[in-house]
C-alpha cells in the first residue's frame, strides 16, 4: 500500500491511498469512476421509465404495449437492476433466462449461487457496500422475501458521502424502480414495503468490477 497526494480541482492536496495501482481517497471519498458510474446511474432515467403497474420493456423500462395482467400494482426493480447492469458491461439473472415474475428473489438466489462464476463479490454490509460503490464497482443490494411466492426487493447503491453514523441509521443511498421510482433514496426507505429487510438485517449486498 503506498500513501501519496494528488491536487484537487480547488487548489487543496487530499491524501490518496493507492491498491494494486489504483489510487483511491484516504477518507473514503468518491473516486473518479465512482462518479463515472454515478453518471450512468442518473442517465438510466428510473424515475420516469419501469413505473410500476405498466407492462414494460425490461431493458428500456417502456412501456411494451402489452397489458398488465398480474394482481397489484407490479413493480419493476429486478428489471431496472438487470438494465443497468447491462448497460455496464456486467451480467445478472435477466430474461430471457428468467421471466419478470419474482426476479428479485431469483437474482437473490442466483447472486448467492452462479453469480460468484460471474465475478460478483459479496459485501460485509451496508459500509462495506457504500465503500465499493465509491470505488465505482456496481453494488446491488439484494432482499428474499420470506415466502417465496411474494415478491422481493434489489436495489442499486450509489456512490455517496453519507457518514458512518448516517450509513448505520438508515444505510447507503440507492437508485431503485419501485412502487414510486427514486434516483436516490435511502436503504431504509426504499425497502419500507419489506419492514423486515431493514429492521432484522436481511439485505445482502454484492459487487462486480465495472470497466470504464
Amino acid at each position: 500500500m503506498n500513501i501519496g497526494f494528488r491536487a484537487a480541482a480547488a487548489g487543496c492536496v487530499l491524501a490518496t491511498v493507492t491498491f494494486a495501482g489504483a489510487a483511491y481517497p484516504a477518507d473514503g471519498g468518491i473516486t473518479p469512476q465512482g462518479q463515472l458510474l454515478a453518471q450512468e446511474l442518473d442517465g438510466m432515467g428510473v424515475e420516469t421509465k419501469w413505473v410500476a403497474g405498466v407492462h414494460i420493456n425490461w431493458e428500456t423500462g417502456l412501456p411494451d404495449g402489452r397489458a398488465e395482467t398480474l394482481p397489484g400494482r407490479h413493480t419493476h426493480c429486478s428489471a431496472f437492476v438487470a438494465s443497468a447492469a447491462k448497460k455496464l458491461g456486467v451480467y445478472i439473472l435477466r430474461p430471457p433466462q428468467h421471466g419478470q415474475v419474482l426476479l428479485a428473489n431469483a437474482q437473490n438466489e442466483w447472486l448467492a449461487d452462479e453469480g460468484r462464476a460471474e465475478g460478483w463479490r459479496p459485501l460485509g454490509g451496508a459500509t462495506e457496500a457504500q465503500a465499493a460503490a465509491n470505488r465505482g464497482l456496481l453494488v446491488v443490494a439484494s432482499y428474499h422475501n420470506r415466502r417465496d411466492n411474494k415478491p422481493g426487493h434489489i436495489a442499486i447503491v450509489r456512490p455517496g458521502n453519507k457518514s458512518a453514523q448516517q450509513i448505520a441509521m438508515e444505510g447507503p443511498d440507492v437508485i431503485q424502480a419501485g412502487t414510486v421510482n427514486s434516483a436516490s433514496i435511502s436503504i431504509k426507505a426504499g425497502f419500507s414495503g419489506h419492514a423486515a429487510a431493514w429492521n432484522n438485517n436481511e439485505i445482502e449486498y454484492y459487487s462486480h468490477e465495472i470497466k470504464f
